[in-house]
């Protein structure tokens, strides 16, 4: 990387309002548990999710990256209504959810739909696959049975599923046929979002790619708005349109794939970045390597969470909180970026 990276930001670089409108908004969400710190030690508070804001357009996608204990997942609940947020605001399609009443949220909750790491585990084995896809449909519309078994076989054309499937049960089919179920009844009721948490981590990489393959095709076709949590960066720089990466709860950097891809500016992206497998000696970078291992969330570092491993930490990191900024375009949560990479050889 050019030792002038720092010098070349101009206005222009400064992330702008996207003119689409938002499906999602998300302002400072937040969501802190409660837990016992054992006997007659009292309870203490865990942030898993603190202050995170992004924003998702339809038709589009948004990664979530970070190493496990980061608060993924416990957004993935926050977005599905699975969990309600300690504290933030939470738009979807125009409603705010903490203020919504029973009948908004009814008719909210078919519009996200969510796929999950382990494809046999989120299917009932005790169920045909037919009547698993057709249940979405049971409950949320007044299709009679004829109906929505077209509309099930239908579906599972489209996810490349065989007729003779509909009477089978999920023992009976493979792990990347059991996606492809599972992928089939978040879309029944074409839903405005999907979130997807790790959907191909459990699968073959042969498998992975006919099932990233399938995500895109689907929101081509249907419009579908993707929340896409990964530890892998090469499927999210296959699939995504925005990257928002996370450490310990918070977010440390937030833009476009092009640009955390071409110039990744926190040390902590810089450090997924490098840990990238390439097979190819011209596409591999120079290992940055993270010394010790994440802080407990029971006692979190003060000031940047992130500067007991962070090899550039200074004074002002360890007593002050950094806020994200608009910065090269993107934002980031760092007091060093400019000085960093004004010296960056890499």
């Amino acid at each position: 990387m050019s030792n002038n990276v720092a010098n070349d930001v101009t206005q222009a670089d400064v992330t702008q309002p996207s003119p689409e409108k938002p499906i999602l908004i998300a302002r400072e969400l937040s969501r802190h548990y409660t837990v016992s710190r054992g006997f007659l030690r009292g309870h203490a508070t865990v942030k898993a999710l603190n202050n995170v804001s992004f924003e998702l357009i339809a038709g589009k996608t948004l990664a979530v990256v970070g190493e496990s204990g980061c608060g993924k997942s416990t957004l993935a609940r926050q977005l599905t209504l699975i969990e309600e947020p300690t504290g933030g605001s939470l738009q979807i399609d125009g409603i705010e959810i903490a203020s919504a009443n029973a009948a908004q949220l009814k008719a909210i909750r078919p519009k996200v739909q969510m796929v999950f790491q382990s494809p046999y585990a989120s299917l009932n084995p005790r169920k045909q696959i037919g009547v698993m896809l057709g249940e979405p449909l049971k409950l949320n519309t007044n299709l009679d049975a004829a109906a929505r078994e077209e509309k099930v076989r239908a579906m599972m054309t489209k996810v490349g599923l065989r007729p003779e499937h509909y009477h089978r049960y999920p023992h009976m089919f493979s792990g990347g046929q059991r996606q492809r179920i599972a992928i089939a009844r978040a879309m029944m009721l074409q839903p405005a979002i999907v979130v997807a948490d790790e959907p191909t981590s459990a699968l073959d990489v042969s498998i992975q790619a006919q099932i990233l393959n399938l995500f895109m095709d689907l929101q081509q076709e249907l419009g579908t708005a993707y929340v896409f949590i990964s530890h892998n960066l090469s499927v999210v720089e296959h699939v995504a349109d925005d990257v928002m990466v996370m450490y310990f709860g918070s977010t440390v950097e937030y833009g476009s794939k092009t640009a955390l891809f071409a110039k990744p500016l926190h040390p902590y992206t810089r450090a997924l970045m490098s840990a990238t497998p390439a097979i190819h000696k011209a596409d591999r970078q120079i290992k940055i390597k993270l010394v010790g291992e994440l802080p407990s969330p029971l006692k979190p570092p003060s000031g940047c969470t992130f500067h007991t491993r962070c090899p550039y930490a200074a004074e002002r990191c360890v007593a002050e909180v950094p806020q994200l900024r608009p910065l090269y375009e993107r934002l980031v949560a760092c007091h060093r970026v400019e000085e960093i990479y004004s010296n960056c050889t890499v």
